[in-house]
Order: C-alpha cells, then sequence, then structure tokens
C-alpha cells in the first residue's frame, strides 16, 4: 500500500471537511437565492402584522425538540457499542447530518456517524443508524396512512377501489418478504435481519420508539402551529391528516437533503391547494420548516465537521 506523509494526510483531511462545509452552505444559499416561488414581501408583512416574540420562540423551541429527541435516539442506540455522553452524541448527530446534507437520502449521515467509532464497529454503527431512521419511517408510514385515510374520506382523492388495490399489494408485499426471509442476498437475509434486530434489548427498542413518536409530534405540530401563524384556519384533524400524508408520500421519495423543503412543497401544494390554501403559503412553510429544522443544524453541526480530529491526526 500506498503510504501518505502526515502533513499530506492532514491536508486532505482539511480539505475533506472544508468541501463538506462549503458544499453544504452552498447549496444551501442557491436554493433560497434562486426559489422564484418565495414572496419575501407577503412573509415580511404577514410577519410584522403578526409578530410575536413567544410565537417566534415556541416555534424555535420545537425545532431544538425536533433536533433533541433524535439525539437521545442516537444515544440510546449507541450504548449497544458502549455508552456515549449526551454532548458527544449531539456532536455525532449533527456533523453526521452536514455531511448527508447533500446525499441521497442522508446516506452520508451513516458514513459521517461511523467515524467516530473504530473501524471494528463501522457495520454495527451502520446497523443502529438504520434502527435509528427505520423507526422514524414506520411511524411516518404509520400517521400517514391514517391521516392519508382520513383526508380521502373527507376529499375523495382517490376511490375507494384504488384504496383497497393500494392496501391488497402492501400486504402482497409484506407476505412475499416474510415467505422469502431466509433467501439470502450477499450473505444477507430478512431472517437474518430480524435475529439482529432481536439481539438488541427490548428496553433500547421501546425508548427508541417512545422518542421517536415524540420527534415525531413535534415536528408535525410545528408544521400545524406554523400554518395558524400564517392565517390558515382550518379544523385540527383536517390540517393534521394533510400534514401526515405529506410526510408520509414525500418520505417514500428519494431525495436530498438539501432539496426536501422542494419535494415537500412539491407533495403539500396538492393537498393544501384542495383545501384552498393559498400556494405561496404552503411553500414558504415548506421552507421555514426545512430551514429550521435542516439549515440551522447544519450551521451548528458545520463546527464539529471542521473539528473533526482523526484517529491518527495529532
Amino acid at each position: 500500500m500506498i503510504s501518505i506523509p502526515h502533513k499530506a494526510k492532514q491536508f486532505l483531511v482539511l480539505l475533506v471537511k472544508l468541501l463538506i462545509v462549503g458544499g453544504a452552505f452552498y447549496f444551501i444559499y442557491n436554493q433560497l437565492a434562486n426559489n422564484d416561488k418565495l414572496d419575501w414581501q407577503k412573509f415580511i408583512a404577514l410577519f410584522r402584522k403578526n409578530q410575536s416574540v413567544l410565537g417566534v420562540g415556541f416555534i424555535l423551541l420545537l425545532s431544538v425538540l425536533n433536533r433533541y429527541f433524535e439525539i437521545l435516539k442516537w444515544q440510546n442506540l449507541a450504548r449497544v457499542i458502549y455508552p456515549i455522553s449526551l454532548a458527544e452524541a449531539t456532536k455525532q448527530v449533527l456533523a453526521a447530518l452536514t455531511a448527508g446534507i447533500f446525499t441521497p437520502n442522508g446516506v452520508g449521515e451513516y458514513a459521517g456517524k461511523a467515524l467516530y467509532y473504530p473501524k471494528t464497529e463501522a457495520k454495527k454503527v451502520v446497523f443502529l443508524n438504520l434502527i435509528c431512521n427505520g423507526i422514524q419511517m414506520i411511524l411516518t408510514i404509520i400517521f400517514g396512512v391514517f391521516g392519508l385515510l382520513y383526508f380521502n374520506a373527507q376529499h375523495n382523492v382517490i376511490t375507494s377501489k384504488t384504496v383497497l388495490i393500494l392496501f391488497s399489494g402492501f400486504l402482497l408485499i409484506l407476505i412475499l418478504l416474510f415467505s422469502i426471509k431466509k433467501i439470502k442476498v450477499k450473505g444477507y437475509s430478512i431472517e437474518k435481519l430480524i435475529h439482529k434486530i432481536n439481539a438488541i434489548p427490548k428496553p433500547v427498542h421501546q425508548k427508541n420508539i417512545f422518542l421517536g413518536i415524540c420527534r415525531y409530534l413535534v415536528f408535525s405540530h410545528q408544521y400545524y402551529f406554523l400554518f395558524l401563524a400564517f392565517e390558515v384556519q382550518l379544523p385540527y384533524l383536517t390540517l393534521m391528516a394533510a400534514i401526515t400524508s405529506v410526510y408520509f408520500l414525500a418520505s417514500s421519495l428519494p431525495t436530498f437533503q438539501f432539496l426536501d423543503f422542494a419535494v415537500k412543497g412539491s407533495v403539500a401544494i396538492y393537498f393544501f391547494e384542495i383545501l384552498g390554501v393559498n400556494e405561496w403559503i404552503v411553500v414558504f412553510i415548506s421552507t421555514l420548516m426545512w430551514f429550521l429544522n435542516v439549515v440551522l443544524p447544519v450551521v451548528l453541526g458545520s463546527y464539529y465537521v471542521l473539528n473533526f480530529k482523526t484517529k491518527t491526526a495529532a
């Protein structure tokens, strides 16, 4: 193997750090500056009309809680390898989020967290991160399906026949998955995956599910309160059904973190247009959600990326 001099290695590590942080900030700026659907004048006028320090503080608090529950989830799962402090979990989650901002579906997060652990634990870190994100996806599907059914019952977006076909297809996929669970792909099988999941202590799974529910309720209601702030007057269940449906359908589409608001925004426009909500309001709220829950944590995560030390660095 070719040996890289220590100084050259330090330079390469610094270059990678700068590329990650620089790339993240470029993508953020590009999306905010070049989105012609954002009517800043309307937003400023509405903000001046309804400005409230308590209201802004409450929305920011929900963003903090959203990321806090995610940090607690990772701290809880990481103890399967070895216990880490809340500060260490914060560092790993925010740095990984920054590293994953311009990778498909946040794949870079897996590698970002793995860098904080010995190479021998890399596979376990990736697996635990899969469990961490997996429970959030399952909850999004559960809440989303109920929300979509409620929304559809009120507005007949899709016919009953289509709903039946979709659910039949979903059940068929589940049956097929469990019937072929012993079939191996590159040494892995569903049966082996189930055994690995069961090997994790039950209290860890229970806490992971509880924190996942807390996180989902926080960010879905942040969306809800932003609609109230923009003077959207709709029944609570109708609004929440639309929100959970948007998260469900948007999460099923492959995307990048820096395009997250565009994907959710386009899906949200379809649902909220049916409810008579102005398009610019939907776009603005989707952008604000992205800014509060992705951009701000990435800004903080950039500090941890720049201060990341490799195990061989001096």
